[in-house]
């Protein structure tokens, strides 16, 4: 139940980029409005929407901009910009595979963006299923243990992992900071409900596609896979992008 995380260290460096340029929010309405337009405003109805309204509350956005996504994204407000979701699909540097979530109002411009940044790495982009059927999609939960000014806030992980288990987590890995646990797409609510109800409430709970096989690079290389991970999350338009990159202690040391 051990093992290096696959996805704190860059969603951190992301969270800060985000924040740093003051565009949580966008990115934040635009995933809520995506959800409500695909499975409809009601969050105990539609799962997407309401893990997406509960990591808006985790970042303190209001109310009113909350509600207001969900009624753009339903249709309920007839001046809201249409925003779709378009998952672009490449291989960047060392031949590595990535997925490439956006969310868009203008697909020219992301893919234009996008391409631009796989060529400059030496990567490039490939046609819709050349790359996807690397990856899984999983249910993903992380219970910190640590507050934000970095103290103790004394959750044992072995209660984390059994009662992971029990609720029918497929893998659960510990690090310094996190317990990280790995469901079926389908099992994500459940579990999560079931570590709540355990007494180990998850501070994040979303859908994650994970590759099936890493790909294991040396520091260098790997690096320039990161700078890229990192070029593209500072686009406007990309929400997340998924790798099958096997990260080390070295390449997280390099980029923490």
């Amino acid at each position: 139940m051990s093992g290096h995380s696959k996805w704190a260290t860059i969603k951190r460096r992301k969270g800060a980029n985000d924040v740093a340029r003051g565009k949580v929010f966008t990115r934040l309405a635009r995933e809520i409005q995506v959800a409500a337009k695909e499975g409809g405003p009601d969050v105990n109805a539609n799962l997407r929407l309401r893990l997406a309204v509960d990591k808006a509350r985790a970042e303190n956005m209001p109310k009113d901009n909350i509600d207001r996504a969900v009624r753009r994204g339903a249709g309920l407000e007839k001046d809201a910009a249409e925003i779709e979701e378009i998952v672009y699909e490449g291989y960047g540097p060392n031949g590595v595979a990535m997925l490439v979530e956006c969310l868009s109002d203008n697909r020219n411009r992301t893919i234009s963006e996008v391409r631009r940044c796989f060529s400059r790495a030496g990567g490039s982009l490939g046609e819709p299923g050349s790359v996807a059927w690397q990856f899984t999609s999983k249910g993903y939960i992380a219970v910190n243990r640590q507050d934000e000014d970095g103290s103790d806030r004394g959750i044992d992980p072995e209660e984390v992992f059994m009662a992971a288990l029990e609720a029918g987590a497929e893998d659960v890995i510990v690090t310094a900071e996190t317990v990280e646990v790995y469901t079926e797409r389908t099992a994500l609510a459940l579990v999560s409900q079931r570590l709540e109800e355990a007494g180990f409430p998850a501070d994040e709970s979303e859908l994650v596609m994970e590759a099936n096989t890493p790909l294991a690079l040396d520091t260098e290389a790997g690096l320039t896979v990161l700078t890229l991970i990192e070029n593209l999350e500072e686009l406007d338009d990309v929400n997340k992008v998924y790798h099958n990159l096997e990260l080390t202690d070295e390449m997280m040391a390099q980029v923490a």
